[in-house]
């Protein structure tokens, strides 16, 4: 009998007070008042029409994303948890984090969203230059994220994420090491670092601002700061997450892994294996915050799925796994795709032949990829790409 990978769950809140020009993520700027109770009732009902996906299964974490999600307040976000540990079996100690931009912190609000039951917070701090955050679009300063962050641990959460993005506009490598620096001085848990990209169908991509660095401008930033990161006690696990030993985000591995989620909320997206064959299933849910609310207090579908096929499998497996610094076991390949290693056994070979993929053990049965595959990822996914 297979067993079934991990699950999780993700809730999207889609709100935000602005829209970074730089953010592609389905994220609407917010125009007065909330629909907060609303929004948790059409959470709640977009949850029930996912359970039978997922009926006697436990979750193992929670991911509140957006958006900004702190935007709703403490209760809000309690009510929504309680609605879900009624419903579906929570593990003990599951991992729930908060997304929350350090603009929206309010003095107070951090023990309430402990006390709902977020045990872990990721600040989207991005710089803690002002003059980048101003050219990014973001409505804090540096001094807010800082206060942001001590307001969190003083309220009992201890494990917590900084966001930090680096080849911003008008940054050097001085600049991008001295963000680092400062991340670091907040004694996180967890480092996010990636580059600024020019995302289709953003501001920045009608209009890129002046003075980004270019490629191997932006290649020296990520070297020297990987090495301060590591300096500093933190190993990066995954292209751009770092963390402190036993603090990588349980979540965002269970993704790279293959793991299974339900994804409820505007815009969100799921995926669930399922049956002897291991049929995975991907669901995805209206992005419109209107739309999705409309759906949700009728009857209706709240959006629309899709079985992978065998040829689609390889490709959704490698471009979560191929992220990984550990890389992954030919064996849970099988698992978690339901397809022989003898599958992608040509593709596998074509990898290693361009020195982007070596073995990790002598039995060749766990395969990671090399630097330089790491810098070339996107090139080491596409092998695996159908028609």
């Amino acid at each position: 009998m297979l067993v079934p990978p991990p699950l999780s769950l993700y809730i999207h809140i889609p709100w935000c007070v602005k829209k970074c020009p730089y953010c592609d993520f389905n994220s609407h700027g917010q125009q007065g008042a909330l629909p907060v109770e609303d929004y948790v009732a059409a959470l709640v009902a977009d949850l029930e029409q996912d359970l039978p996906l997922a009926w006697g299964r436990t979750v193992h974490s929670v991911f509140f994303g957006g958006g900004t999600p702190s935007l709703f307040p403490p209760e809000a976000i309690g009510a929504i948890l309680d609605a879900a540990s009624a419903r579906l079996r929570f593990a003990p100690g599951a991992e729930i984090t908060l997304e929350c931009n350090p603009g929206t912190a309010e003095h107070g609000r951090f023990e309430g969203y402990r006390a709902a039951g977020v045990n872990r917070v990721s600040f989207g701090v991005q710089s803690f230059d002002d003059a980048c955050l101003q050219r990014l679009g973001r409505i804090h300063d540096s001094a807010e994220a800082e206060a942001a962050v001590r307001l969190a641990r003083a309220a009992g959460i201890d494990n917590f994420n900084l966001d930090l993005m680096y080849a911003l506009p008008g940054q050097d490598l001085a600049m991008a090491r001295e963000d680092v620096r400062r991340a670091v001085a907040l004694e996180p848990t967890h480092v996010s670092h990636y580059q600024l990209t020019l995302e289709p169908n953003t501001v920045f991509a009608a209009r890129p601002p002046a003075g980004i660095p270019g490629e191997d401008e932006a290649w020296d930033i990520q070297d020297a700061c990987i090495d301060d990161l590591a300096a500093a006690g933190f190993a990066q696990y995954e292209v751009s997450a770092y963390a402190r030993d036993g603090r990588q985000c349980a979540h965002n591995l269970n993704y790279w892994r293959f793991g299974d989620y339900l994804g409820i909320g505007a815009g969100a997206h799921g995926k669930i294996s399922s049956g002897a064959d291991q049929s995975i299933l991907r669901r995805w849910k209206l992005k419109n915050p209107r739309d999705y609310l409309t759906a949700a207090a009728s009857p209706a579908r709240i959006g629309g799925d899709q079985f992978l096929s065998d040829a689609q499998r390889p490709f959704d497996y490698m471009i979560n796994a191929l992220r990984l610094v550990e890389g992954f076991a030919l064996a849970d390949f099988e698992s978690r795709t339901g397809l022989p290693r003898a599958a992608i056994a040509a593709q596998l070979a074509r990898a290693r032949d361009a020195g982007w993929l070596e073995a990790r053990d002598a039995g060749g049965g766990w395969l990671v990829p090399t630097e330089l595959g790491r810098r070339f990822t996107n090139d080491v996914v596409s092998l695996f790409l159908t028609d």
